[in-house]
């Protein structure tokens, strides 16, 4: 009678303790399953940890895409993806689309980051190039007449240039970057990893 009692004692403590572990394919804590406790991978709305996007950092070679928003150092705006009918900017981080400070700045970041980075002219787009700055003769140039100073031209080879002076005989134009030599400020938000 005792071996009867013995062992219907360790079935149930055989059976209890099955009761109470956890099942390593479910999300269930408690072991008993149904109820609160369970999580539906499919259908989480990134409100827990199962959604780790929201946890991946910016690495090299990541699609990414971006909010920004560009200044000069007095405040003036140069450019913004949040103009109304834009889209957030899309790049490889490090494929050499982007100006490298802009490209480091964004590493490690996660989805809904936020940044404000200040980059010199060095990480932007470079010290202005005095050779870069070229003169033409007036019969070099076509519609010599109708051009003005400050006006945007563009060289035989399609190179941007703006116009610096202008006399009765020539014009000077720099064909160097409009913000080369500027120390820029950049306000960042992450708004995808692909």
């Amino acid at each position: 009678m005792k071996k009867i009692i013995g062992i219907l004692l360790v079935m149930a403590l055989v059976f209890a303790l099955g009761c109470t572990t956890t099942n390593p394919n479910t999300n269930d804590v408690n072991g008993i399953g149904g109820g609160d406790n369970m999580v539906d991978k499919n259908t989480d709305n990134g409100n827990n940890f199962n959604n780790l996007d929201n946890f991946k950092k910016v690495k090299e070679g990541d699609n990414i895409s971006v909010n920004y928003t560009g200044k000069l150092e007095n405040g003036e705006v140069f450019d913004t993806s949040l103009t109304p009918g834009r889209e957030p900017l899309e790049f490889t981080v490090g494929a050499g689309q982007m100006i490298k400070g802009f490209d480091e700045a964004v590493v490690g970041m996660k989805v809904g980051d936020k940044k404000t980075v200040t980059l010199a002219p060095a990480d932007a787009y470079g010290v202005a190039d005095p050779s870069r700055v070229v003169k033409f003769d007036k019969n070099n140039v076509p519609d010599f007449d109708k051009m003005s100073v400050g006006m945007q031209i563009a060289a035989g080879n399609g190179a941007p240039g703006i116009i610096l002076s202008k006399d009765e005989n020539s014009l000077e134009v720099d064909f160097n970057h409009f913000l080369a030599g500027k120390t820029l400020i950049f306000e960042i938000e992450l708004v995808s990893i692909k």
